[in-house]
């Protein structure tokens, strides 16, 4: 894989969606807790599959998890799970449903007790502030950090499923805890203009 590919990342290659992704959201710090849980629902749903999978049925995600409100979300049931069994729009994963519904749960607990999602992100990092790496070529990332291990060792005990190390990663760099962009690429150049 080409480390950039016309000035991106070259993860994104040509497809336009990923494009899209990747110059509008992949990377920029996400502060709005409605947002992080719908980065959250849709990394655990991407478990074992390939990202632009997810991109692509990512309307479908926002139609059976109500536009990805938390609350409306926690107070889905199994008569719901049966439906999105049936749904196109997603994986249909009965796991990954019932993980999304719990997982949800969890969100709101989190939010109680933190007073957002995104404090409690926050409080894995050094100093309570975003990471940004300095990579010049996609071999040099990785696929977890101590914060990644940290914040999904404390998610699973908190009963969160679908929540690993590498799925919380992948979460911490697309909403932008960690910043993962090579340094030559152009949304990086934009940030620092």
């Amino acid at each position: 894989m080409e480390d950039l590919i016309n000035g991106r990342c070259g993860w994104c290659g040509n497809d336009e969606l990923y494009i899209k992704y990747h110059d509008e959201e992949w990377g920029r710090l996400v502060t709005d807790d409605n947002t992080l849980f719908e980065f959250l629902t849709l990394e655990s749903a991407q478990a074992g599959l390939s990202w632009i999978t997810i991109l692509r049925k990512r309307e479908g995600y926002r139609k059976a998890f109500h536009n990805f409100d938390v609350e409306k979300v926690a107070r889905m049931t199994s008569e719901d799970v049966e439906r999105l069994m049936q749904f196109e729009g997603i994986v249909r994963n009965r796991l990954k449903i019932k993980a999304a519904i719990n997982n949800a749960k969890l969100f709101i607990d989190i939010q109680k007790e933190f007073g957002s999602f995104y404090n409690y992100t926050l409080s894995f990092f050094p100093d309570n502030k975003p990471i940004t790496n300095q990579l010049k070529t996609l071999s040099e990332g990785v696929a977890t950090s101590p914060e990644s291990d940290a914040m999904s060792k404390d998610m699973r005990k908190r009963g969160f499923k679908f929540f690993g190390s590498t799925i919380c990663y992948a979460h911490l760099q697309a909403s932008g805890f960690i910043n993962d962009h090579l340094t030559d690429c152009i949304c990086r150049k934009k940030e620092n203009a």
